[in-house]
């Protein structure tokens, strides 16, 4: 249950960064929604993965997981009032405060473990995965960068 509570959660502050986007500009909008199309497809599918190994039936992870995307909406309409409001550096300073949270708590292990596991093999081998992870990260900023830009 923690992770469609955690999931409903993330998914309401896309949907709040969303709107405020589309009250700041079209283009705008467009951007953030490309940017958290991106993000949530593999996430989404990894819930769904995580809810079946953890015992659900497939007709309860994918309605638990439509429920807990459908806060994507509430969070959508709160952003474009908000975002009426003028307070959209607030939303996106929260939404960004969100995304830096999980990529520290949940990535950065991840890489730190799966280097040390290289590093056992050779000292080359750590050295690769340290250049594919850094690589891996740099794509995904001029990604970013490219759709803020652009």
């Amino acid at each position: 249950w923690m992770i469609i509570f955690g999931d409903g959660i993330h998914n309401f502050i896309d949907g709040l960064s969303i709107g405020a986007a589309f009250s700041q500009s079209i283009l705008t909008g467009i951007s953030v929604s490309v940017a958290v199309l991106c993000e949530e497809f593999p996430h989404e599918l990894g819930d769904f993965a995580v809810l079946l190994n953890a015992g659900m039936r497939m007709k309860e992870a994918l309605l638990y997981n439509f429920l807990s995307a459908c806060t994507c909406y509430l969070g959508l309409i709160l952003g474009i009032l908000l975002g009426e409001l003028d307070a959209n550096s607030y939303i996106f300073g929260l939404a960004g405060g969100m995304f830096l949270y999980i990529s520290l708590v949940d990535m950065v292990p991840e890489m730190n473990e799966s280097i040390e596991s290289a590093s056992k093999t050779s000292v080359s081998s750590a050295l690769g995965v340290f250049l594919l992870q850094n690589l891996g990260i740099l794509a995904g900023i001029v990604c970013l960068f490219t759709l803020a830009r652009f």
